[in-house]
């Protein structure tokens, strides 16, 4: 199980600490240094919904061109979080072929069970 997120991002810093309350061995993959892969994140959006992946209440986002901002879709959406890592919605939390976006303790629970 891999945690994806960005170390000093409040909400990764909630989600590690709970995932180390309940014991759960887990590997963090900060993406602001280590990256990410254009086939990682075409994979979670296929799996997620690259809506719900991309986010566009970030300062990230905000920071785009006005031609950056424009007619997103899936390819570009993808490739915008390929070159700007920060505009992936943290954490990302994967095992195996399952996918939890965000963090809210009642999702990680459920998932958990």
């Amino acid at each position: 199980m891999t945690l994806y997120g960005i170390k000093n991002c409040d909400t990764v810093r909630k989600a590690r600490k709970w995932l180390e309350a309940e014991k759960i061995d887990y590997t963090f993959h900060d993406f602001r240094e280590d990256g990410l892969s254009e086939t990682t994140v075409a994979q979670w959006a296929n799996i997620a919904g690259w809506e719900k992946l991309f986010n566009k209440r970030s300062t990230s986002f905000r920071g785009l061109t006005d031609a950056e901002k424009t007619d997103i879709c899936q390819d570009k959406a993808i490739a915008l979080m390929v070159q700007y890592p920060t505009l992936v919605k943290r954490p990302v939390l994967v095992n195996d072929d399952k996918i939890l976006i965000g963090f809210n303790v009642a999702e990680y629970q459920a998932w958990f069970a």
